[in-house]
């Protein structure tokens, strides 16, 4: 279980051996992948910058995010799990848009090139690009706090990513898992929230110290869905963007909302509602499909073990609506902004 140290206390030990960065590149990073992961990689690592192909008919899809010790994981989280989220953002990204991983970059900006954090950086890190086919083929690594950024990048047969723009009136709204696991693991990892049976509070941290891109249910929602998008900042704060892209109004009716039985363990029900609203971190995605399609997409998720939950519709408007025991609701948390 995750282990918050002192405030500004480092993740990453100063002490042990000095490595240069080609060394370090070499040692951690420049490994070989499966043929799989290194289809349409014509130069890789070791050059100024990597070539690549994409099949022929396909779209690119590219995504970047950044993740920055003490704003995105507590300091003292095991670099396992640093490595992983570092990649499952991304994939989350890719995901939503029903894409194919392929290939990444990473930009690794490090306070000192301690080979233990980098050994298990790498591990977590590869141990998930494996499983999706991704290939690591360039990035860059300087010296400064730690901070973590991937680019990711995909395929798409040409003409049908998944968008936020695509939904249309009469929609249903559905996600995957479950929603606010992320926040109560967050604050177990902070010590925010104590008192808690051993089981539950060890598998909400690792649903925030390991989430899961869902990849699979993404591309079966091609040609399903109508519009997509994962919801990383929470869903008070996602959902009005897909509802403003496609220039309709959505309404959920929070009782519908998926929680997990660990979080029912918490016993906390305003809490745990706050949480599945707005606590952000979870990746789980969300759909606007038609109501006929409702049930061949949670077929398709259930073919990936992934459940699959109705939580509202896509209207004819603006704006976000909410109802609580059939009254009208307005929640009383926000999702996550970087600069609010």
């Amino acid at each position: 279980m995750c282990r918050l140290r002192a405030r500004g206390e480092t993740v990453v030990s100063t002490a042990g051996p000095r490595l240069s960065e080609v060394e370090l590149i070499r040692r951690f990073f420049a490994r070989p992948a499966d043929p799989r992961a290194t289809a349409g990689v014509q130069l890789g690592i070791g050059d100024d910058a990597a070539l690549l192909q994409v099949p022929e008919g396909s779209d690119l899809v590219v995504a970047v995010d950044t993740i920055v010790a003490g704003r995105h994981f507590p300091p003292g989280t095991d670099a396992l799990a640093v490595g992983h989220r570092a990649l499952a953002v991304n994939l989350s990204d890719l995901a939503a848009m029903g894409a194919e991983p392929r290939w990444a970059t990473l930009a690794l900006t490090l306070p000192a090139a301690d080979p233990d954090w980098l050994e298990r950086f790498a591990a977590g890190l590869f141990a998930l690009a494996g499983r999706h086919g991704v290939a690591l083929v360039g990035g860059d690594t300087t010296m400064g706090p730690l901070t973590i950024s991937v680019q990711l990048m995909g395929v798409v047969d040409r003409g049908s990513a998944l968008r936020r723009d695509g939904a249309k009136a009469g929609d249903l709204l559905a996600v995957t898992g479950t929603l606010g696991d992320a926040g109560a693991g967050l604050a177990l990892c902070q010590g925010a929230l104590t008192s808690i049976e051993h089981d539950a509070a060890r598998e909400l941290v690792r649903r925030f110290e390991y989430p899961a891109p869902r990849v699979e249910i993404g591309a079966a929602a091609r040609g399903i869905a109508h519009a997509a998008m994962d919801l990383s900042d929470g869903l008070v704060s996602d959902l009005p963007k897909l509802a403003a892209a496609s220039g309709l109004a959505a309404h959920v009716d929070i009782d519908r909302l998926p929680v997990s039985p660990a979080m029912r363990a918490l016993g906390m029900t305003d809490r745990a509602r706050d949480w599945a609203l707005a606590a952000g971190d979870d990746y789980e995605l969300l759909f606007a499909l038609p109501a006929h399609r409702y049930q061949e997409l949670q077929r398709a998720a259930a073919r990936f073990d992934i459940a699959l939950t109705l939580i509202g519709a896509m209207r004819a408007g603006t704006g976000v609506t909410w109802s609580l025991d059939g009254a009208r609701f307005e929640p009383r948390v926000q999702g996550f902004d970087h600069f609010r």
